[in-house]
């Protein structure tokens, strides 16, 4: 009991710097929002609207479908040229903050997401933070639906074309970086230079991953909300961010690739 206390218990920031003047807290927090409307910030407004419209629709929640991968032109290989606009411009999201905190003197190294990562101390981590999150995650999500509190979450109705299973791999990465990069690692920094508490920052992080996932329902924004729990205090604990993004590319794999491969021959699965 002790160890998980002192795991849940936030670790000092990893340095003191000086207090940010007025005008610097300003620029600081103008970055912060213009950031967060350009990429998930308005994304949660809109997740928030998502999941008013469908409470206000007729029936149960589970009686409606989303679907998270879905095909974005008639002809085959404009659909494939558009998907991969969409991966590219979640990476950019990603560059975005990566070349942000640089600028600030948070390179990658600092951030725990240099160039090199290590199999034992970043890969495996990563591993069984997938398995920590997704078993109870899928498990919840039954449950939600069950209950009508979540959506019927298709993760993938592309067309079976030669490229299908490459892009829901490269969507898997795509959204992990984008997310986990400026989810944790550039709000918690950026909040924190601006004199958050630990906690304070952490709650804000995990609020607005689950806010973005609203469109799945009520049970998809809380589960998210706990996954970002999890990860923004791993962060914050080990200054580790590529098991982060291992886990959170495992966990989307499986479940774009996975229901691909078996929606045809399991009747649990929409």
């Amino acid at each position: 009991m002790t160890r998980l206390d002192d795991w849940l218990r936030p670790a000092p920031p990893p340095q003191t710097e000086p207090p940010l003047d007025p005008r610097a807290r300003r620029a600081l927090w103008t970055e912060v929002t213009i950031v967060l409307l350009v990429t998930f910030g308005l994304s949660g407004l809109s997740g928030v609207l998502s999941l008013i419209e469908t409470a206000m629709a007729p029936g149960r929640l589970s009686d409606q479908t989303v679907a998270l991968n879905a095909p974005r032109a008639t002809i085959g290989w404009i659909d494939f040229g558009r998907q991969l606009i969409g991966i590219a411009r979640l990476c950019a999201w990603a560059a975005l903050g990566l070349y942000l905190l640089w600028r600030s003197g948070l390179g990658p190294d600092r951030i725990g997401f240099g160039r090199h990562p290590r199999p034992r101390r970043d890969l495996l981590p990563g591993v069984g933070l997938a398995a920590l999150i997704g078993l109870p995650g899928l498990a919840l999500y039954l449950a939600a639906t069950a209950v009508g509190a979540n959506l019927t979450v298709v993760p993938s109705t592309l067309d079976d074309h030669w490229w299908r299973l490459p892009t829901l791999v490269l969507w898997a990465l795509a959204n992990a970086a984008a997310e986990e990069v400026l989810v944790v690692a550039y709000l918690i920094s950026r909040l924190r230079r601006l004199g958050w508490s630990e906690n304070a920052s952490l709650a804000a992080s995990a609020l607005l991953r689950g806010s973005y996932h609203l469109y799945q329902g009520l049970g998809g924004g809380l589960g998210n909300v706990v996954m970002g729990v999890l990860f923004g205090r791993y962060w914050q604990r080990t200054g580790k961010l590529w098991p982060l993004v291992v886990a959170h590319w495992l966990i989307d794999t499986v479940a774009f690739v996975g229901y691909t491969a078996l929606h045809d021959h399991v009747s649990w699965l929409p």
